[in-house]
């Protein structure tokens, strides 16, 4: 595997209100996209990779160089085109059109595999992207803390009829860019946690940040620290420095079986993201140089052990569930046949807030000053007073969630709020009680902006898990709508060859043209991922469709049918 010439000097993205570009757009994608690379954010920003596994914002040094460089230089009457994170032309457009438009790791379907991709990528010709790593919206953990939040949350009420897990402890493993967020997610529900991990580097930073409680010595004293927290029905997170492979069947062996298990490792990307049994990173590292082939046979090897303990665990009675990271995936191509009898969240726990257009919203204060995210936050908890689950996340996360980068929120928000939301923000940019402007995105992983048929679109309704259309709809409709930038990825959170998916972000400068463009954009984002979802037969979706202010031919009227 090819690594990028390594960087050393730290970035760190520009703060205040000065501009250094000619719009607040372009500025807000140089400030962003710096953020990904910030030492407090990206897993390893020296060689340019964010988060999940190899996930990166720009594809070498030259490329961000340039990238940066047009950033400054762009007009307001331009578009840059970064094609799998390399720029490669600025074209004449108009005010109303996005500033940027992204494309990564698209490649033809016939090739679309880890056995094509990567050895394209090691030749420079294409970069993977992840989610929001490629596309410059990426916030540090708390991006997947409130979808880790509202998944348990789900969990919770469905599996064991009450509103937080108090009482109830959690087994998973991986602590990383993703995975990280598990400890906190289970502890803001009042649950217990043993999260797993074999690097020592992914505890220390955890603790570091609080997103982690405390570090165990040993399985043995882990078990004792969490179920007496358990019984006590008191918060607490455990990291255990251990290889879930060994972990999860060894407590079988015990006859010891957690209230909910899973695996949130970068699974998705077996090359890096899964250690197996035996190796320590380091010697990980050094076995895939010496014999590709023979590594990745260790690690399938012990990806199937955990999987058959997951599987032993829920005919036990825990609930387990699979987390998004094709892990399932590969334990059935580890031989493990039953993997998939180990339900996705998104079907089990996420789906019924899909359909009705909500999902993982985020905002961004580019002034890089907290107090405008906390003055924000009080908007919410006054003009979305009647959403208890909106407010009571917030307060959570005011009073629990460190910033990395940029001070950052994130809030499930469907459809109607996101744009009520976005007019708000901007009349507060307007109004100057925000030191600067505002970036509002969203991660890929949202209502319709995704077609991954192991995570997002598991069983879908109509069996329309594969379509992938409608992620490609979404970014042309938000390209059209005035967002501030665009892009359309391949394989991100699953893994090549297993999802298509899109991302935006739109700067409230305070304008009355960022409220056109708002209006726009805000709107129909998440209102494709209601029809969407109307079209798969969702009656929620289609109760929200009805009441929209756009309209789906032969269902909500404005084409010769009525309501």
């Amino acid at each position: 595997m090819a690594v990028p010439e390594a960087r050393r000097e730290p970035i760190r993205a520009p703060h205040g209100p000065s501009l250094s570009c000619r719009g607040w757009s372009q500025e807000a994608a140089l400030r962003l996209l710096m953020n990904n690379l910030d030492p407090d954010v990206a897993r390893d920003p020296e060689h340019l990779i964010v988060y999940g596994g190899r996930g990166k914002a720009a594809r070498d040094w030259g490329a961000y160089d340039q990238i940066v460089a047009t950033l400054k230089t762009l007009g307001n009457e331009e578009t840059l085109l970064v094609q799998s994170g390399k720029p490669v032309g600025v074209f004449p457009t108009h005010t109303d059109a996005p500033r940027v438009l992204i494309s990564n790791a698209m490649i033809v379907p016939r090739w679309a595999t880890d056995a094509e991709f990567w050895p394209l990528e090691a030749r420079g010709l294409t970069m993977y992207g992840q989610m929001t790593a490629g596309s410059w919206i990426y916030i540090g953990t708390q991006g997947i803390l409130q979808g880790t939040y509202e998944t348990l949350a789900s969990l919770a009420r469905i599996e064991f009829g009450q509103s937080d897990l108090a009482g109830k402890w959690v087994l998973s493993s991986g602590l990383g860019e993703m995975g990280g967020a598990q400890p906190l997610a289970v502890t803001m529900l009042g649950g217990a946690a043993l999260i797993v991990d074999v690097d020592p580097r992914a505890l220390g930073r955890r603790l570091g940040n609080h997103y982690l409680d405390e570090e165990a010595a040993d399985l043995g004293d882990a078990l004792t620290r969490v179920r007496f927290a358990a019984s006590e029905r008191r918060p607490l997170s455990v990291g255990l420095c251990a290889n879930a492979a060994e972990v999860y069947p060894e407590l079988v062996r015990r006859k010891i079986t957690p209230d909910v298990v899973s695996d949130q490792t970068a699974a998705h990307d077996i090359r890096v993201g899964y250690i197996p049994i035996g190796r320590t990173p380091e010697t990980a590292r050094r076995a895939r140089e010496a014999n590709l082939e023979e590594y990745l046979t260790e690690v399938r090897q012990s990806i199937a052990l955990e999987a058959r303990a997951i599987l032993e665990m829920r005919q036990r009675g825990s609930k387990a569930f699979d987390y998004g990271n094709n892990f399932r995936t590969q334990a059935r191509e580890a031989g493990v046949a039953e993997a998939f009898d180990i339900p996705g969240y998104v079907p089990a726990y996420i789906r019924p807030l899909f359909a009705v257009g909500s999902g993982p919203f985020r905002w961004v204060a580019l002034s890089g000053d907290p107090a405008d995210i906390a003055r924000i936050d009080r908007m919410v908890l006054s003009e979305f007073a009647e959403r208890p689950d909106l407010v009571r996340w917030i307060r959570l996360a005011a009073e629990r969630v460190r910033y990395q980068g940029l001070p950052a929120r994130i809030c499930y928000m469907a459809y109607g709020e996101r744009e009520r939301f976005g007019h708000l923000v901007n009349d507060l940019v307007r109004g100057g009680a925000l030191a600067a402007p505002i970036a509002i995105g969203r991660d890929h992983h949202d209502t319709g902006s995704v077609a991954s048929p192991f995570r997002e679109t598991e069983g879908m309704k109509d069996g329309s898990d594969a379509i992938a259309d409608w992620p490609i709809l979404n970014a042309l409709l938000n390209a059209v709508s005035g967002a501030s930038w665009v892009s359309v990825h391949h394989g991100g959170g699953t893994g090549i060859g297993n999802s298509i998916h899109a991302g935006l972000v739109i700067v409230a400068d305070g304008t009355t043209q960022a409220d056109r463009r708002i209006g726009r954009v805000l709107h129909n984002d998440p209102g494709l991922g209601v029809a969407r979802h109307a079209d798969a037969g969702y009656e929620s979706s289609l109760a929200v469709a009805r009441q929209a202010r756009f309209r789906i031919p032969g269902k909500t009227g404005g084409d010769g049918t009525s309501r």
